[in-house]
C-alpha cells in the first residue's frame, strides 16, 4: 500500500475515532437527533459512538480496513436523516455549538465527501 493511502486511511480512522468519543463523551449534543418514535436516544448515540470507534479501528488495521471502510460510508449515510433533522431544529439562540445554524446546516454537504472518503479507503485496501 501506498504511503498516500495509509495517511487517508488513518486520517479518516482519526476523524471516526474523534466522533466515536465525542459521542459517548458528551451524548446530549446529540440527543435531539433522534426521533422519539425510536426510543431512548441516550441508547442510539452511545451505539453509533460504538459504531464510530469500531469504524476506526477497521480502517485503522490494514486487515480489516477494506471492511471499515465500507462500514464507515454506510454509517455516514445511516446518520444524514440526523443530520437533516438536526439542521431542521436549528436556531440562532442555540446554547450548543451543534445546534446553532451555520454549524448545523454546514455539516450537511460534508456528508457526501466522508461517504467518498470512506468508499476510497476500502477500495484502495
Amino acid at each position: 500500500m501506498h504511503r498516500r493511502q495509509h495517511v487517508t486511511a488513518g486520517a479518516l480512522a482519526g476523524l471516526l475515532g474523534a466522533a466515536g468519543v465525542v459521542h459517548l463523551a458528551r451524548p446530549t449534543v446529540f440527543e435531539g437527533l433522534i426521533p422519539r418514535a425510536l426510543g431512548s436516544a441516550r441508547a442510539w448515540v452511545y451505539g453509533s459512538g460504538v459504531a464510530e470507534l469500531a469504524c476506526a479501528v477497521a480502517v485503522a488495521v490494514p486487515r480489516t480496513r477494506r471492511a471499515g471502510g465500507l462500514a464507515a460510508a454506510g454509517l455516514f449515510v445511516a446518520v444524514l436523516p440526523g443530520n437533516v433533522k438536526m439542521a431542521l431544529d436549528s436556531h440562532p439562540g442555540a446554547r450548543s455549538w451543534a445546534r446553532k445554524p451555520a454549524i448545523a446546516w454546514g455539516r450537511l454537504p460534508l456528508q457526501a465527501p466522508l461517504v467518498a472518503w470512506a468508499w476510497r479507503v476500502a477500495r484502495s485496501a
